[in-house]
């Protein structure tokens, strides 16, 4: 049997840590590619550990870019929300969260959201340390710091993210009765229904990127967000034909339009996991380039 190539090994999971660490899969399949370019024309011989020196090669990369993206962002039009990564059967039905969560190191939409209350470095070692299992002498070696200083910058980034560095698990059959109840009261208009599955201080962001038509601010509270859809019940805009999906391994719904992606929906739920605490709306086309299966739905 002939032995996997560097690139087979290990591109799921520097793209994986790519992702996470910009919130664009695009971006992390380039950079990806790109390392893989120049990796080739090294000597491999070299290299002691393989693995570490090709994360590390991402982690610089990553923050090289983010440095940029970041000034980008303050020109972006309305909210700015990650790519999402969307999975589902070709039946229409989102496949098994719990197989998402074992083949990738990955963590959910809304810490992806969160995320970016942190620094560049402060990602890389919450990412590394928390969802990947790197040990601190190895994260100290990529990052370029001491083991004692990629301590204090993991504390300080659990800090500043507060209760949401607690990820919860991928797999929750009450949450997808949730999300569907949800669904169902947008698609049917039962304003009342909606708002009660809604923590009092819920927010909804939308993220249309200019393309698309899109509320540029949050709306925060579930009766503004009740109000929001009730408004566009009233004028027949409602959308429906949401289809069941996992975003990043938790509950979610895909809207397609003339065959392609158009929305995404998934949640943010309180602690006990019964009500919606944050909606993430992604209608913004450039970052639905990703979203897989949408020919297999419709055969």
């Amino acid at each position: 049997m002939t032995a996997a190539s560097p690139y087979e090994r290990y591109r799921p999971l520097l793209t994986n840590l790519a992702y996470q660490m910009l919130g664009s899969m695009s971006d992390a399949e380039d950079i990806v590619q790109d390392i893989f370019l120049d990796y080739y024309q090294l000597d491999q011989n070299a290299i002691q550990n393989e693995k570490a020196f090709l994360v590390r090669m991402a982690t610089n990369r990553c923050l090289n870019l983010l440095n940029s993206a970041r000034k980008r962002r303050e020109t972006y039009v309305g909210n700015w929300l990650p790519e999402p990564d969307v999975t589902y059967g070709g039946s229409g039905t989102p496949v098994d969260p719990l197989a998402y969560s074992e083949r990738n190191e990955s963590v959910t939409y809304a810490m992806l959201v969160v995320l970016e209350r942190l620094s560049g470095i402060e990602r890389a070692v919450f990412l590394l340390r928390e969802t990947f299992a790197f040990d601190y002498h190895e994260i100290a070696d990529i990052v370029g710091k001491s083991e004692a200083n990629c301590r204090k910058i993991l504390s300080r980034a659990k800090e500043k993210l507060g209760a949401s560095a607690e990820v919860p698990p991928f797999r929750s059959e009450r949450a997808d009765q949730l999300a569907k109840a949800f669904i169902d009261a947008v698609e049917m208009g039962n304003t009342e229904s909606l708002i009660g599955l809604l923590t009092e201080d819920a927010v909804m962001v939308s993220d249309g990127g200019g393309k698309v038509r899109a509320a540029i601010f949050p709306i925060k509270g579930r009766d503004r967000i009740g109000a929001f859809f009730a408004g566009l019940s009233r004028k027949g805009l409602t959308a429906r034909g949401y289809i069941p999906a996992y975003v990043n391994g938790q509950s979610g719904f895909l809207l397609l339009q003339d065959g392609k992606p158009a929305r995404v929906m998934t949640f943010r739920w309180d602690s006990a996991g019964e009500k919606i605490e944050e909606i993430y709306l992604m209608m913004n086309p450039d970052k639905l380039t990703s979203v897989t299966n949408a020919d297999a739905i419709l055969s």
